[in-house]
């Protein structure tokens, strides 16, 4: 808390520099939130996505005087970062619960169980031995490294998830990434968890290892799916099943998502667990009390708009810290290393799991292939690095800020031709992908 205010006075002294420059910031801002709304139609036919423009703007606008001099880097503002990055996710979180009607069991969710229990360990396994041999990293840095990295995230992989009444059964591969990217965030804090605990310790020790077992993975993980089922099936229930004349589906309000997206994380935090499993799970509980119902349209539609909004803010951002030298002194070690992440770690990990599901080809390739590196990557790392004392701080931004570009770029670029050629495929196999009326 106390780095949060000193952060956050650091950037209360630069309001007078702000302020001299109000009404162009203000104009920028709303043309800014215009282009966002207007770009997804523009782009939709376009091998480009909204990431790619708003990292691009960001990058030219604070490449040049005055927001040259505001350019930030997470170095510098650790704690903010945390906390920008953990509201954009939370809200993800909720957005991509509201969205799935799928009920959630062993076999209608194979894919996801897949991806989860064989991809994401898989993964994590491979990038701390990747980190440990390429890039030097200890024990502890190489698993908050891999941990970080390991999830898809789910903020910028909105291009690859199933829209909001899509028939799940003919878009597969959309519902599998938007069910990993809703649960992957959650079970890689156990791993950030064991980084910081091994850092702290100095050493991998059984009474670590055993508190770590006992408190960060199974209390943890089960206080976050009993509170977000719990607190899921209350909002339902007060939204949809009381009397017609005290439903709150009656306000007609879509900002009720963002409330409960709150109330259930903070009281998840509150009662230890973690809280990014509590909310895609009450996400998935509120769509189940729906039930068809057109309101739960405009819970998602809010959390999607207010999720947008600020995904345009921290990507500017991130194109400033771009602009502002985050991938200075990048060798051809982390070049590497971001490269065999994106082409050939997350892919293999992904094809090996899904070894044996009876899907078409080209559908399981682009769930493998399509594991996008965010947002999320940058809320775990921050966090890892606000707990305890890591090697590389500096260096390890820039290889992360890298696998991000690199991620922003080449997944948003691939993604429009991969699902309109998929969706070629479908229709040869007589599998038609189509939105619901």
């Amino acid at each position: 808390m106390l780095s949060l205010l000193s952060e956050a006075s650091t950037l209360a002294a630069q309001a007078p520099k702000l302020a001299e420059h109000y009404f162009g910031i203000l104009f920028g801002l709303g043309a800014m939130i215009l282009l966002v709304a207007w770009l997804p139609i523009l782009l939709k036919r376009l091998p480009l996505s909204l990431p790619i423009v708003c990292v691009a703007i960001g990058f030219i606008l604070f490449s040049f005087a005055p927001f040259s001099t505001w350019a930030p880097h997470p170095d510098k503002t650790p704690a903010l970062v945390e906390r920008a990055a953990e509201l954009i996710v939370i809200v993800s979180l909720m957005g991509g619960g509201l969205k799935i009607e799928r009920a959630v069991a062993w076999k209608s969710w194979n894919v996801t169980w897949r991806l989860l229990g064989i991809a994401m360990p898989l993964t994590i396994l491979l990038v701390m031995l990747l980190g440990h041999q390429l890039l030097g990293l200890g024990l502890a840095t190489a698993l908050l490294f891999a941990g970080s990295l390991a999830p898809t995230d789910p903020v910028l992989a909105g291009d690859v998830q199933i829209d909001h009444d899509q028939n799940e059964e003919e878009a597969e591969a959309k519902f599998a990434l938007t069910s990993e990217a809703g649960l992957n965030d959650a079970l890689a804090f156990p791993f950030i968890h064991l980084a910081i605990a091994i850092a702290a310790a100095g050493s991998l020790t059984a009474s670590v290892l055993t508190e770590w077992v006992l408190d960060d993975v199974l209390w943890k993980l089960g206080a976050g799916l009993v509170v977000g089922a719990g607190l899921g099936w209350l909002v339902g229930l007060i939204i949809y099943r009381l009397p017609s004349g005290t439903r709150l589906s009656r306000t007609g309000d879509g900002f009720i998502a963002l409330g409960a997206t709150l109330v259930v994380y903070t009281a998840t935090e509150f009662a230890h667990g973690y809280g990014f499993l509590a909310v895609f799970v009450a996400g998935l509980m509120i769509r189940r009390a729906a039930q068809g119902h057109d309101f739960n349209k405009r819970l998602h539609d809010f959390a999607d708009e207010s999720e947008r909004l600020v995904m345009m803010l921290l990507l500017l951002l991130f194109g400033g810290m771009l602009a502002a030298g985050l991938l200075k002194g990048i060798g051809w070690k982390e070049v590497t290393f971001a490269a065999i992440m994106l082409l050939i770690i997350r892919p293999l990990a992904g094809w090996i799991s899904l070894i044996g599901v009876k899907r078409p080809k080209l559908e399981l390739a682009i769930i493998a292939f399509f594991g996008i590196r965010g947002l999320g990557s940058v809320y775990y790392l921050s966090y890892g690095f606000n707990h305890a004392a890591f090697d590389y701080e500096y260096s390890l931004w820039g290889t992360l800020g890298l696998i991000i570009a690199a991620s922003i770029l080449m997944h948003g670029m691939l993604v429009t031709p991969a699902l309109r050629r998929l969706s070629k495929h479908y229709r040869k196999l007589g599998i038609v992908e189509e939105s619901r009326a």
